[in-house]
């Protein structure tokens, strides 16, 4: 996948966090299961750089794919789905299976005479706002008897939900545990200011990372002009004026965005404001036509335009009177 096709924020940091292979495979073996961490051999693994992602889901899902090796010499693949939403999708599961598959398929392509299929293992890495409580097998998605259990195919995906794990418990790594900071937050508007100090800190500890992280914090945080001064001046200090004139462009594209964003919604309650009043007035109306002709009679053509006409006020002192009223002339009187 090249930077081109990738437009989402998240996808872009995600990338970069994992481009470089000391820090993947610090994060996967801090977070991958003991079972499968112990079998990997003291090499970095190797980023292969394809994606699997359907085209429609890439606006919440990106991946990424990398080739091990074992203490055994067998060389395996890591499989790590990125869910950038903040809902968990309940179907994940499904998706992993296709694309492993995909994978298998190209694998296949390239060793037309083998014995065994590599193993893969599926990683899904989330940092949406609400809790991941999915179960993290594929069988919890098929309809099936329990004794059919051991026929099905099925397999598990370890998670790692950022928002459950402590920020100072993020990572041993001061490079990661600042991305991972900043990742864990970017979903969580409410906290975005509370951890502004929490993020220095981390960036003091890993300065080197201040670049990307100031980056993926114009496109994603809440962050004022000023804020984001305060934010390098305090890592370094030195080049606050030449980052801020570098991420000039972005951050008045960012303001103009989220003023388009505000504007929208804005518009949108105006008009459903005046969509419910536009609906209770023709309510009060035909109501009121209703009844008229109970008390009075069939109505002149004129009395219906003047209703539909009216005020809300007017229509609710017409309605009041024609409980008492004697005549259609007393209703509309002046």
């Amino acid at each position: 996948m090249t930077d081109a096709k990738i437009s989402h924020p998240h996808d872009r940091f995600v990338k970069e966090l994992l481009s470089y292979p000391e820090t993947a495979g610090t994060l996967l073996r801090e977070r991958l299961p003991e079972a499968v961490v112990k079998f990997l051999s003291a090499k970095p693994p190797e980023l292969i750089p394809s994606s699997f992602v359907d085209k429609e889901l890439r606006e919440h899902l990106s991946d990424r794919l990398f080739k091990v090796e074992t203490i055994n010499g067998k060389t395996a693949f890591l499989y790590v789905l990125i869910e950038h939403k903040s809902t968990p999708d309940n179907k994940v599961g499904w998706q992993l299976l296709r694309y492993l598959v995909e994978i298998l398929k190209q694998w296949e392509k390239q060793h037309r005479n083998w014995d065994r299929l590599p193993a893969i293992v599926p990683f899904v890495f989330y940092h949406g706002l609400d809790e991941w409580k999915i179960p993290d097998e594929f069988l919890q998605l098929v309809a099936t008897e329990e004794s059919w259990r051991p026929y099905l195919l099925n397999f598990r995906f370890p998670v790692l939900d950022l928002g459950r794990v402590p920020d100072r418990e993020l990572s041993q790594d001061r490079r990661l545990r600042a991305r991972l900071l900043a990742m864990k937050y970017a979903t969580r508007k409410a906290q975005q200011l509370a951890i502004r100090e929490r993020l220095i800190e981390a960036l003091q500890d890993a300065p080197e990372t201040l670049r990307p992280v100031v980056r993926y914090l114009i496109h994603v945080y809440c962050y004022d002009e000023r804020t984001l001064r305060g934010i390098i001046r305090a890592v370094r200090p030195e080049e606050e004026e030449t980052m801020m004139s570098q991420f000039a462009q972005d951050i008045e594209k960012r303001v103009r965005q989220k003023a388009l964003q505000e504007g929208i919604q804005q518009g949108m309650q105006q008009g459903m404001q005046q969509g419910i009043r536009k609906g209770l007035l023709e309510g009060e109306a035909k109501l009121l036509l209703r009844i008229l002709p109970l008390r009075f009679g069939p109505l002149p053509d004129e009395i219906s335009e003047r209703i539909y006409n009216a005020d809300p006020n007017t229509i609710e002192l017409w309605a009041e009177r024609v409980l008492d009223a004697e005549s259609l002339e007393d209703v509309f009187a002046k």
